[in-house]
């Protein structure tokens, strides 16, 4: 607020303090304007400012990332598997691992899936009796935003394993009414940039955020499909982005990982926003292979993310000025505030008493008398006992 100093005719210094609060104000929205961010829009227009969120590649940023482990129901034998970095690419460094413990511990590795490197983890296998299981292992990467310059053709070398990213896996049919979905989703399409835009395009309209889903979701895009119900989460709808992909021949693949830090756009929804608690900041996002591009970045399911519970109020329409930078942007782009642990679907884990993994995102443990073990909840990490944590390094 001014205070405006009266002059014996105080309307002559009331108006030279209103022209100067007018330049500055001028000055201000140029300086705003040429910045690139929170350009101002007239109040007849919209009461909401556009926001912007336009990652681009640029430095690398070094993380350090750390879980810690202490199994409280642990009964009988007990073994705990944790996602190590697995990636090295264009947008992430995987560096190197560390870890302590007081049961036994191998780096596991399963075959190198579709040309990537082989998916690693810890295996951790606790002496029968162990009655305060824990493991800590520290990873440290390098991670950094990344962007598809869809003005120019780079026209990549042929993947040789792109036929692997096209296959069906347990949760991720291609067949039936996930062919049918796709067929109908793409119908008109002529390219494989066009078939692309309309699965991106029908995910971001037909799938929505469903909070009270637990974790990231179970990833059943059949079961998804087939009862109308097209709720979830990014496990969920980046599942069905990336099945609908394949069921029409084009290679996609989830990439499962975890956010980091906060979004450096102001997006409370799009970051690791506790870097001291990131035990629930799990998310995957996708990846689609187009023959002029090359793997491209995608993320259908943080746009219903922004669109749920960005703000209080569900917002129904990718054209709201807070939704529409983001929905544009996760078509090619995604920011580096987020490690990717692996590629990996229908993962056995080395000594599992229970069945394979849809996917390995998370921490898992299992426990109990011999005939009895269970597996806990990776879903419930207070109860579990596990905590994640990151810094920047």
């Amino acid at each position: 607020m001014t205070t405006v100093q009266r002059a014996p005719d105080g309307r002559a210094s009331q108006r030279r303090a209103f022209l100067k609060n007018a330049a500055a104000a001028a000055s201000c929205a140029a300086t705003v304007s040429a910045l690139g961010t929170w350009p101002i829009r007239a109040a007849a227009q919209s009461a909401t400012p556009e926001r912007q969120f336009n990652p681009q590649p640029g430095a690398w940023r070094s993380f350090e990332v750390k879980t810690r482990v202490d199994v409280q129901l642990a009964d009988g034998q007990t073994r705990v598997w944790l996602p190590v970095p697995s990636i090295d690419s264009d947008w992430q460094r995987s560096l190197d691992n560390r870890w302590d413990s007081n049961g036994r511990v191998t780096l596991s590795k399963d075959v190198a899936q579709g040309g990537v490197p082989a998916t690693q983890w810890l295996t951790v296998e606790f002496a029968p009796g162990e009655k305060t299981p824990w493991v800590e292992l520290i990873s440290r990467v390098q991670t950094r935003s990344r962007a598809v310059d869809w003005s120019s053709k780079s026209r990549p070398a042929q993947d040789k394993d792109l036929a692997f990213w096209t296959r069906p896996t347990a949760l991720l049919p291609t067949d039936g009414i996930v062919r049918e979905t796709a067929l109908k989703a793409t119908q008109g399409a002529k390219t494989d940039d066009e078939k692309v835009r309309a699965v991106y395009d029908w995910v971001v309209t037909n799938a929505y955020r469903e909070p009270k889903v637990r974790g990231c979701g179970e990833g059943d895009i059949k079961t998804m499909l087939e009862t109308g119900n097209l709720g979830g989460k990014c496990a969920d709808i980046n599942a069905l982005f990336v099945g609908l992909c394949r069921a029409v021949g084009l290679p996609a693949r989830d990439v499962y990982g975890l956010r980091l830090a906060p979004s450096a756009f102001g997006y409370k929804e799009l970051g690791g926003n506790n870097m001291g608690n990131l035990s629930g900041a799990q998310h995957c996002r996708a990846e689609v292979y187009l023959k002029d591009y090359g793997w491209v970045a995608m993320d259908p399911a943080d746009v219903a993310k922004v669109m749920r519970q960005e703000t209080p109020e569900w917002i129904k329409t990718t054209q709201n000025p807070l939704v529409a930078p983001v929905n544009q942007a996760l078509f090619g782009q995604w920011e580096g505030n987020w490690v990717g642990w692996n590629m990996a679907h229908d993962l056995k884990l080395p000594g599992a008493q229970k069945g394979p993994l849809g996917f390995l995102m998370y921490p898992v443990c299992e426990t109990g008398p011999a005939g009895q073990v269970e597996r806990l909840d990776s879903y419930t990490p207070d109860a579990f006992k596990y905590r994640i944590t990151a810094q920047e390094v």
